[in-house]
């Protein structure tokens, strides 16, 4: 099942599971989102199409992080005149996890855990900055190492 959400002026076509990332929206990280405006509906029941909004119909999401977004470089120029200036500018964006998507009598829900892991974090994971944190699993038994044979030349040197 999917739908199509509007937040922030644009459209966002989700499922559960997807992580999205929005305009900036108010809450901590973890905090439980609802989104009414939802534009269309899709599933094993066919499509429904709000005008404009699909009636009842609602999708939950989970605030991950509010971060800073990409760098934008503003350049502008007059040529001949030397006229130069740089300017640069960095929007605030939230990330989302949707966690379920309800309406025109059908409901999905995503089962998986909500992890609240940053960006700046998993990058840093990945350049092995950060420490890792495993899941506690059962000690897995160790196979017994095998003997390594003694190298030739020793072994020619202790017979001669």
């Amino acid at each position: 099942m999917y739908a199509v959400i509007k937040t922030g002026g644009k459209q966002y076509r989700v499922q559960p599971g997807d992580v999205v990332v929005v305009e900036k929206l108010d809450g901590d990280a973890g905090a439980d989102v609802s989104f009414n405006e939802v534009l269309m509906l899709g599933g094993d029941k066919g499509v429904t199409i709000g005008a404009p909004v699909v009636e009842g119909a609602k999708v939950a999401a989970t605030l991950i992080e509010t971060r800073k977004g990409e760098k934008i470089k503003i350049f502008k120029k007059i040529r001949r005149q030397g006229y130069r200036r740089t300017n640069g500018h960095r929007q605030m964006e939230s990330v989302l996890r949707i966690t379920g998507i309800e309406g025109a009598g059908e409901t999905a829900k995503w089962d998986g855990k909500v992890e609240l892991i940053t960006k700046a974090e998993i990058n840093a994971r990945a350049r092995g900055l950060a420490p890792r944190v495993e899941a506690e699993a059962a000690p897995a038994e160790e196979a017994p190492k095998a003997k390594k044979a003694p190298a030739k030349k020793k072994a020619q040197a202790e017979e001669a």
